[in-house]
């Protein structure tokens, strides 16, 4: 299966093709990159032949890294002056990333080119791989976090190392700011510890651009920002207000450089679920003791002879200012880099000065309590469907699927060539297309005969792609029940994937929510829809499947004719734990609003993280108002901020109920609904119900009349 969909990457679509020509005209402008060697080469396109060459033909001994892309080697090639030592990043086919994020990291290093950012050599298009400088002293992480294979960790850096790489760090973001000329400015999105390396000197490099976006450079005093439809980051680098919002800028690199700026101050990784549970997330804790004045609690022990309580109160401010809730409140860049060198300035003049402070009392430092390890029920890649109709199971299970295998060119038939007139809607996956098939054989037919499907076609731009569709044939294809949209087959063509499943004649419950020109909905329907998507959650959340949806939301919601309501929508599930604990991700996916807070700052899912997104779903059912949205005042924004006070007070919670409604509901079956809601939504996910208790409790509302 490995090599065959590597053979698959060799036929490249003229997408790729015009994405490499865009390139080749970037790098054709610079006929010149200078390297920290001071080799001058240009990004140059190399062949299979000569990465397997470098390579050993890739040689696990040649391994020096492993990350969400794939494996990174060390090899040698020419460069013009000899053989010299590179990075080769080579994409692997389970990744979560892929061709977006190859492209992306050709652009925008082709773009921006800086002593303190990893340079880019060259590519090879075939298998998707990437050839760097070699940073021979590995990542910033490595240094802090990383043990020996003998359990040992490498020597501890100096304070003086560590104030130098994150200025080296800072510098290279700073320039993606504003340093790139009058056209463009870049936000890097996922800066962490691990994407700072280090050179020989171990002077600070910023790498790893595949998330990284390309802004439109501002109007002076303006700010960089985009609204993204994916919440795409690391756990524990996370800005919550992007997270909520959806709104992007370059402060959100600032946020995150916080973070690492408090690893380097602390010694301790941004999530360690080693320690008390006040202490799982760094930045939560660390900010708490920075105000309250208890530095001593989080200062790294090994450096307690190297710095001044004056130098190590202003580290800790940066830090601390970085980190603000809004970040409008944050320094930019170029600030945190002044403050950053009046730091290491006073650290010298210290050295020199050879001045000595009393460190006794100041470093008493309170130990760690180690709590036992947790057990992650991880999800291993699985296959995706074959001929035979066999997929592999996360378990390495295979399951006997009564799927129908389509042809790209059946789906073609059934949508007349994917036609914009059968366009019904579009998502992060891609656009879903209305077609016709029999209703025996599933074979195509002509536009308004026979058995109407919605035709789910994934769009290569999508940052959603294999391992989605993988996972919507994994778990629809062994999940049968009436509150779960059933998938009919599936096509899997070339680059070609595609999902096809029953149609859904009344659409999505957030078009009849906040669409315009619908109906709205009567109280009674509203809440029949909610006792059917508790119903289909509850279904996935019982031991036997032990799924968690992780993306509960309105448009995930669709009805049929009867406005009986099924789940939809399953890309992003997760295989829960058997014993109730939590599943563990680094990468975070959801979408704005909605997504429980235990996940938003640890990475920690729980089938109780789908009944905080329940809760949420059902604040828009009542209130008639999305979760999230720019147009309301500042204080209105965030609905479950705004609403949950009203909710609280069965004096006021008619304030908040849909005007469209009419006062048509039952006041009693309001007022339980409000206390229920509150109990999906507060903080420990131990203290919400389960979602079969949420379906009893719903049956009860459901029972009040007027």
């Amino acid at each position: 299966m490995h090599e065959e969909g590597r053979g698959k990457r060799k036929d490249s679509s003229s997408s790729l093709d015009n994405k490499r020509s865009m390139c080749e005209e970037d790098h054709g402008e610079r006929k010149d990159i200078s390297l920290s060697s001071s080799l001058y080469t240009q990004c140059r396109v190399f062949s299979l032949d000569e990465i397997k060459w470098a390579t050993n033909d890739f040689d696990e001994a040649f391994v020096i890294g492993k990350g969400g892309f794939g494996k990174v080697y060390k090899g040698k090639v020419d460069l013009g002056a000899g053989m010299d030592d590179v990075a080769i990043k080579r994409s692997n086919i389970d990744s979560n990333q892929g061709e977006t994020e190859f492209w992306a990291e050709i652009k925008m290093l082709s773009k921006f080119r800086h002593s303190h950012i990893v340079s880019l050599l060259g590519y090879c298009e075939k298998e998707m791989i990437l050839v760097y400088e070699y940073m021979p002293n590995g990542s910033l992480q490595d240094h802090l976090h990383k043990k020996r294979s003998d359990g040992s960790k490498s020597p501890p850096l100096t304070w003086i190392q560590r104030l130098n790489i994150c200025i080296g760090a800072a510098r290279g973001l700073d320039y993606l700011h504003t340093g790139t000329g009058v056209q463009h400015r870049a936000i890097h999105r996922d800066v962490k510890s691990s994407n700072i390396l280090l050179d020989g000197n171990l002077a600070g490099k910023i790498a790893d651009f595949g998330l990284s976006r390309i802004t439109p450079a501002p109007q002076s005093g303006a700010t960089t920002n985009a609204h993204t439809r994916h919440i795409i980051g690391t756990f524990g680098y996370m800005d919550a207000e992007y997270f909520s919002t959806g709104r992007l800028t370059r402060k959100s690199d600032v946020y995150a450089f916080g973070v690492v700026l408090l690893e380097v101050l602390c010694g301790r990784p941004a999530l360690d679920f080693t320690l008390d549970e006040q202490q799982h997330n760094l930045a939560g804790w660390a900010k708490h003791c920075i105000k309250r004045g208890n530095i001593s609690r989080i200062f790294d022990p090994c450096l307690q002879e190297q710095v001044s309580a004056k130098c190590l109160q202003k580290f800790a401010k940066i830090a601390y200012d970085c980190l603000h809730t809004c970040s409008k409140d944050r320094p930019t860049m170029t600030m945190v880099l002044a403050k950053l060198e009046l730091v290491l300035t006073w650290t010298l003049q210290r050295a020199n000065n050879q001045k000595h402070i009393a460190w006794t009392l100041f470093f008493t430092r309170t130990p760690r309590r180690v709590i036992s390890d947790r057990k992650n029920a991880g999800c291993s890649s699985s296959g995706s469907a074959t001929a035979s109709q066999q997929v592999a199971l996360p378990s390495g299970d295979t399951l006997t699927l009564i799927l129908k295998e389509f042809t790209y060119s059946d789906l073609q038939t059934a949508t007349c060539n994917f036609k914009l007139d059968c366009l019904i809607g579009e998502g992060g996956f891609g656009m879903v297309f209305k077609g016709w098939v029999d209703r025996e054989t599933y074979t195509p037919r002509k536009a308004g005969n026979g058995l109407p499907v919605a035709i789910k076609k994934l769009n290569p731009e999508s940052v959603q792609g294999l391992e989605e569709w993988q996972a919507e044939v994994n778990i629809l294809g062994k999940c049968s029940h009436p509150n779960i949209v059933k998938l009919l087959g599936y096509c899997q063509e070339n680059e070609e994937l595609l999902l096809v499943y029953e149609y859904m004649q009344t659409q999505s419950l957030e078009k009849h929510l906040f669409g315009k020109h619908v109906e709205a909905l009567p109280w009674s329907t509203r809440i029949k829809i909610a006792i059917g998507a508790a119903k289909g959650l509850a279904f996935l959340h019982t031991m036997e499947n032990n799924i968690i949806l992780r993306d509960v939301k309105s448009s995930n919601i669709l009805l049929d004719e009867d406005f009986n309501a099924k789940i939809s929508d399953v890309g992003l599930a997760k295989l829960g734990s058997d014993n109730g604990e939590s599943h563990v991700t680094t990468r975070v996916m959801g979408t704005h609003g909605y997504a429980a807070p235990e996940y938003v700052t640890t990475g920690h899912l729980y089938a109780k993280s789908d009944v905080y997104g329940f809760g949420v779903l059902m604040l828009e059912i009542i209130t008639g108002l999305r979760v999230l949205d720019t147009n309301r005042p500042a204080t209105k924004k965030m609905l479950t901020d705004w609403v949950k006070p009203f909710l609280w007070d069965k004096k006021r919670i008619h304030k908040v109920m849909d005007p469209r409604l009419r006062k048509k509901y039952p006041v009693k079956a309001a007022h339980k609904t409000a206390k229920f809601i509150l109990t999906c939504l507060v903080p420990e996910p131990s203290k919400r119900p389960s979602m079969e208790e949420v379906v009893s409790r719903l049956k009860g509302i459901d029972a009040i009349k007027m």
